[in-house]
């Protein structure tokens, strides 16, 4: 075939790559011409014809495998081919796009772990006075009870939205945040886990905050880790929670039991 072109030139006039085009050789999707007198291959009309329907099947999103199949398909197949490729694109681009709003959300740390609502509740307490710290905190705590206790997530966050329309809630767990800072034998932290259990139990639906979550695990195991998240930092911290439990636990309410320490 003395009329047709080179590699380079099949190449250039596809818009593709002369790697790309042996590449298209090597998985069988355009023959390869045979070798003239002079020792080169040269393609003509139909090769050129074949190269472009692989590079726009390609460039379409049509995996390189399932080409060929299409390619040598017949009109009714071929319709039917494209019809599972466009199902199979549209999934893909679905993926992408979740992919993408995910990146979005990652500019704001709160949003790539946690639902609106509940990053509305932390923008609530900074609102309130919390310390970023405290929000901080408070954060870490909500994405491990949505990652251990899924399903009772949206419950626990509907009680606390519901505590901190109470005033003397909010001062009490202000006090809480900062007793981290005390030392773990300090008097104040008896007095107020005290303050902390009889607000509790004088408010039912509050005292669900403590009680709703760990009534949905199979063990302690996982409130434990919710509840307890933080304490290897802060001993007064810890020393306080297991008062207030155990106050709790002394007036009948269930609170799985104390670690040993």
């Amino acid at each position: 075939m003395s009329n047709g072109v080179t590699i380079g030139q099949a190449a250039a006039f596809v818009g593709v790559t002369v790697k790309t085009v042996r590449h298209y050789h090597k998985l069988g999707l355009v023959e390869e011409p045979e070798r003239d007198s002079s020792g080169y291959r040269r393609y003509g009309s139909a090769d050129l014809l074949r190269l472009v329907q692989a590079r726009t099947l390609a460039a379409a999103g049509v995996p390189l495998a399932e080409i060929g199949a299409l390619l040598d398909a017949d009109a009714a197949r071929f319709a039917a081919a494209l019809v599972d490729v466009e199902r199979q694109l549209t999934e893909r681009i679905e993926e992408l796009a979740a992919r993408r709003d995910t990146l979005h959300r990652l500019g704001d740390g709160n949003r790539a772990l946690l639902p609106d609502r509940a990053v509305a509740l932390l923008e609530r307490m900074s609102g309130l006075g919390f310390t970023a710290e405290e929000v901080a905190a408070a954060r870490e705590g909500l994405v491990l009870a949505r990652a251990l206790v899924p399903e009772g997530f949206d419950d626990h966050l509907a009680h606390v939205e519901h505590a901190l329309r109470d005033s003397r809630f909010v001062a009490l767990s202000k006090r809480a945040a900062e007793c981290a800072a005390w030392e773990p034998d300090d008097p104040r932290i008896a007095e107020l886990a005290t303050a902390m259990a009889d607000h509790y139990l004088a408010s039912p639906a509050q005292l669900k905050i403590v009680t709703g979550l760990q009534a949905r695990t199979e063990s302690a195991t996982r409130y434990e880790m919710i509840a307890r998240h933080g304490e290897e930092e802060a001993p007064a911290a810890a020393r306080l929670a297991t008062l207030v439990e155990a106050r709790l636990r002394a007036a009948g309410v269930r609170v799985p039991g104390p670690r040993p320490r």
